[in-house]
């Protein structure tokens, strides 16, 4: 069954950070891609193996998404955070996913965050306030990729 996109409830801005990986004006330090979705390391981590998914498809917000834009991340983040979990042998992983800047949404482009977690609790960062190593990132990436 094919879903007609929606129309956009604001028009996409195609010069966020996201849209400029996905047509490779930027770079990313990806662990998975398929024909609908990417995922890479957060460059600005709450955790060690903090990775995020999004799709290829421009949309902001859940509700601009297609339900094949949906279906596609959503199997793409089962996968994904299962190899995180696996490779940062956390007991648990924490999903997010924010809709529009008051809810926190940083990127103007839908994306889900995959974030290790710990019993006591003491990895988890402010989120955006301070990049990490890149050679750090590669090493986290390596150790997702073989866990796929």
């Amino acid at each position: 069954m094919t879903v007609p996109k929606k129309e956009l409830m604001v028009p996409y801005n195609s010069e966020n950070i996201f849209a400029k990986i996905l047509s490779g004006e930027a770079n990313c330090i990806a662990v998975y891609e398929d024909e609908f979705t990417l995922a890479f390391m957060d460059i600005m981590p709450q955790t060690d193996g903090h990775t995020l998914v999004i799709p290829k498809e421009p949309a902001e917000t859940l509700f601009e998404l297609s339900e094949e834009g949906l279906g596609a991340c959503t199997r793409t983040l089962k996968t994904v955070a299962t190899a995180v979990q696996s490779a940062f042998e956390c007991p648990g992983v924490m999903i997010a996913q924010l809709n529009g800047s008051v809810a926190g949404q940083t990127v103007p482009h839908f994306h889900f965050h995959i974030i290790p977690r710990y019993a006591d609790g003491s990895s988890v960062r402010a989120h955006g306030h301070k990049m990490e190593d890149t050679e750090k990132l590669q090493g986290f990436a390596e150790r997702i990729r073989a866990c796929l």
